[in-house]
């Protein structure tokens, strides 16, 4: 039985044109009336438009951000959070010196970005936040994730940059289709170990969870679930490894995902 379905959020909740299809609602509703959990899982933070979509998503339950860095619960402001250590941060402030690579730090709330450019201000569009230029010495809280943000053109040598401690989880967004963004995380933190947080929280195994993904940085909780589930637009790694693939995310192939999960469960 299908007790918990989680989702990514760009190229699965949200498509090229930066909204998501009416049906998705539709479907989520239903899939919560029937009493299936859910939670988005993304590589986003917990703040700007995602923060409104998770709270639509499920308004009462835990969601994952930041590629596993932060699990939070909205309702009363509950939070499982990693740290990249003071060393760490250092030393990725002084790579982005020598690469020109363009690094954020994120904490729970709010992120900073030292880079004025077209990319970072259309990423900020992207979270749904003013775009602010901030000197990471006055960021005030904890860094729970980094990100490089590059050309698509550089992922060789974006990947190639290395830091002890740390591991890179690239990832893209439809509406950002030139752009790679790679997620600098302590080691042994991804999307998987954000999965395990919630099964834990709510008592249930992972054999009973569906997630519906498409891109690298969803494949550890497309491996760690009973119900993998690819969108028709995934990376071939996700589509290869999923017990299931619905429709792409411009025709509402969530909703399909939410449905299918419905049909799952009154099955069992």
């Amino acid at each position: 039985m299908i007790q918990l379905l989680c989702a990514d959020v760009d190229g699965t909740l949200v498509g090229a044109n930066g909204a998501v299809h009416p049906d998705v609602w539709r479907a989520a509703a239903r899939a919560r009336d029937a009493g299936i959990r859910l939670a988005l899982c993304s590589g986003r933070p917990a703040f700007g438009i995602t923060r409104e979509y998770a709270e639509r998503f499920a308004p009462e339950g835990w969601h994952i951000f930041q590629n596993g860095a932060s699990v939070v619960h909205f309702p009363d402001g509950r939070t499982h959070s990693v740290r990249v250590t003071a060393e760490q941060s250092a030393f990725l402030r002084q790579r982005a010196k020598v690469t020109g690579f363009t690094l954020e730090f994120y904490g729970d709330t709010d992120y900073a970005v030292e880079d004025d450019d077209i990319y970072t201000r259309r990423h900020a569009e992207l979270l749904g936040v003013p775009f602010r230029r901030r000197e990471f010495d006055s960021f005030d809280q904890p860094v729970v994730r980094a990100q490089w943000m590059v050309r698509k053109t550089q992922h060789e040598a974006v990947l190639a940059e290395s830091c002890d401690g740390l591991e890179l989880w690239p990832s893209t967004s439809p509406l950002m289709p030139d752009t790679l963004f790679v997620g600098i995380l302590p080691r042994g933190t991804n999307k998987g170990t954000g999965v395990q947080a919630l099964a834990d929280e709510y008592g249930i195994p992972p054999s009973d969870i569906m997630f519906v993904g498409d891109a690298w940085n969803d494949l550890p909780a497309l491996q760690l679930v009973g119900y993998p589930v690819a969108m028709a637009n995934a990376e071939p790694e996700a589509i290869a490894i999923a017990r299931h693939v619905v429709g792409h995310v411009d025709d509402g192939g969530l909703a399909e995902a939410l449905d299918l999960a419905l049909r799952i469960r009154e099955a069992a």
